[in-house]
């Protein structure tokens, strides 16, 4: 079980790396995974934001995930080192 001092751990490796680049890689389900890049925005109480440029439309999306995401493995964080 997933506690909060687990969730509060994840929060500040995470809170950490804030304006750093990282590839997002999230299980939707049903065989679907999707791989991501952008910064680490900011981070909240229970979600992190992640800044993802979308290079078709030539614009920015905020992505959204939560630490329990993490800690159940449901989304993979990797900070990229370039």
């Amino acid at each position: 079980m997933i506690g909060k001092e687990d969730i509060f751990a994840v929060r500040q490796q995470v809170n950490a790396h804030v304006g750093s680049k990282v590839r997002i890689r999230a299980n939707k389900g049903r065989k679907r995974v999707v791989v991501k890049e952008g910064v680490l925005e900011n981070t909240y109480p229970s979600i992190f934001v992640v800044k993802v440029h979308n290079e078709q439309l030539n614009s920015y999306r905020s992505v959204s995930y939560s630490y329990t995401d993490l800690l159940t493995h449901n989304v993979e964080l990797s900070i990229c080192r370039d």
